[in-house]
């Protein structure tokens, strides 16, 4: 299951909050979030995680309908690090997910 953005100003509004209010403060967080991210800033939520934008280099890449090569272009992306506090309770106490091994 997926948790949605009305999922959490759902959750937000169960704090005692007005629904209208909830919306608000959940649109107005990711606009903060948005905002920072495109000036090219990190945005760090202590015990939650570092989201950080990453610029990837040009790269090969094939049209799929005609076989062409392509020269695709750089490209900036979100990459998301989780905290060790986050990490903890995904794996629970002490149960460490085996580390798998990324191709180089």
């Amino acid at each position: 299951m997926t948790l949605t953005k009305n999922d959490i100003v759902a959750k937000v509004n169960d704090l005692g909050f007005t629904k209208k209010k909830s919306a608000e403060v959940v649109e107005s967080l990711l606009e903060i979030m948005k905002d920072a991210l495109a000036e090219g800033e990190d945005v760090l939520v202590s015990g939650f995680g570092k989201f950080c934008i990453k610029q990837k280099r040009p790269r090969r890449g094939r049209n799929p309908a005609t076989g062409e090569a392509l020269l695709l272009d750089q490209r900036k992306v979100v990459t998301f690090k989780c905290s060790g506090k986050l990490r903890e309770a995904i794996n629970g106490d002490g149960d460490q997910a085996p580390v798998t091994p990324h191709p180089v």
